[in-house]
């Protein structure tokens, strides 16, 4: 057995190692580096010295020299969202088996400052770079381009409508049209909609699946039943006020997002109406609060552990060529989950 020797230093280096294993430093680096180039002895040996001393191999350094960090950085535009969490909890699971750990970054930290993300690969710090956030400014996407590292890039859920980027997305318009045809189905014919944030890629796309069944249906359109929201709570109670005031007001609601509805029931709440007895509303995302609000929601769903499970395979198939789908945009299938927030008129 070999000896445990207690090393009096601050940090163990590759040479404490090598004297305990009685081997070179070569010979040391060469069965970290590639185990297979020495013996079983040796590797043995090494191992052994290593837990005697409390040795920690530099990962820095090393991925400096080999420029590779086995890190992916995931970016995030609101943390505090509850609907981003099954979506990395997916991406977390997609690497589980893998060498790459995640970093994680709240984009919301950099407004009104450029982003410096490329600097994150030119420096070694990550391989990869998933992107929940599609607000990326375009002068920032260029740079991924200019610098050769745009195929390093997946956009999960958002996605930049103007840069050629792998995305993974719901079919947002679909969910629109589940969404409108759900609420015809019960009667409904005014129904009014609270959008997202004006300029986001999935305002638009839920948007405009929305105005399509609507024209389908031939159903009534007024323009005050389109209400600006931003996909927080805050946007859907301010929503219920107006709502709650309209002259021809709507039986039926379809909320751009969860949050929004939720907010929206609050508010109309507040205005002494009752959901889904004087308004029903639909949302969008089934997050987990969906099912235990009062009264439960009935929502889009969408698979957001399918989301970043397939982000991650994507950026695994560009950074791993042997492994994963290679198709240039996902969508993945919603479906509508019906509760008690709707009912027939």
């Amino acid at each position: 057995m070999l000896r445990a020797e207690k090393v009096e230093r601050k940090a163990v280096t590759v040479q404490d190692v090598a004297r305990v294993a009685g081997v070179s430093t070569a010979t040391v680096s060469r069965a970290l580096s590639d185990p297979k180039k020495v013996s079983e002895k040796t590797r043995k040996a090494v191992t052994e010295a290593i837990s005697a001393t409390g040795y920690r191999l530099n990962k820095a350094a090393r991925n400096l020299r080999k420029r590779q960090a086995n890190a992916v950085l995931i970016l995030v535009p609101n943390l505090g969202n509850p609907f981003f969490s099954q979506i990395l909890h997916g991406i977390s699971a997609g690497f589980s088996d893998t060498e790459f750990s995640i970093l994680v970054s709240d984009t919301s930290d950099q407004a009104g400052n450029a982003l410096n993300l490329v600097d994150y690969f030119l420096d070694s710090r990550i391989d990869g770079l998933i992107s929940l956030d599609g607000s990326l400014p375009n002068a920032e996407l260029d740079l991924f381009h200019q610098h050769g590292v745009a195929d390093k890039i997946v956009f999960a859920c958002e996605w930049s409508p103007e840069a050629n980027f792998p995305s993974v997305r719901s079919n947002n318009a679909m969910g629109a049209r589940l969404a409108v045809r759900h609420l015809f189905d019960l009667g409904h014919r005014k129904i009014a909609h609270v959008t997202g944030p004006e300029g986001n890629v999935l305002t638009r796309a839920r948007r405009e699946g929305m105005l399509e069944e609507r024209q389908r249906l031939d159903l009534p359109m007024n323009p005050d039943w389109i209400v600006r929201g931003d996909f927080s709570l805050e946007s859907g109670f301010d929503a219920a006020q107006k709502i709650a005031r309209m002259k021809d007001r709507p039986t039926a609601v379809f909320c751009a997002s969860d949050m929004v509805a939720f907010g929206l029931i609050s508010g109309l709440k507040q205005q002494g109406l009752s959901v889904p007895e004087d308004i029903s509303v639909v949302g969008f995302d089934d997050i987990e609060m969906a099912e235990y609000s009062d009264p439960p929601l009935t929502t889009i769903n969408q698979d957001r552990e399918g989301l970043g499970r397939a982000s991650a395979d994507r950026l695994l198939a560009q950074l791993r060529p042997d492994v994963g789908e290679d198709r240039q945009i996902i969508k993945l299938d919603v479906y509508l989950a019906e509760r008690q927030s709707t009912r027939a008129i």
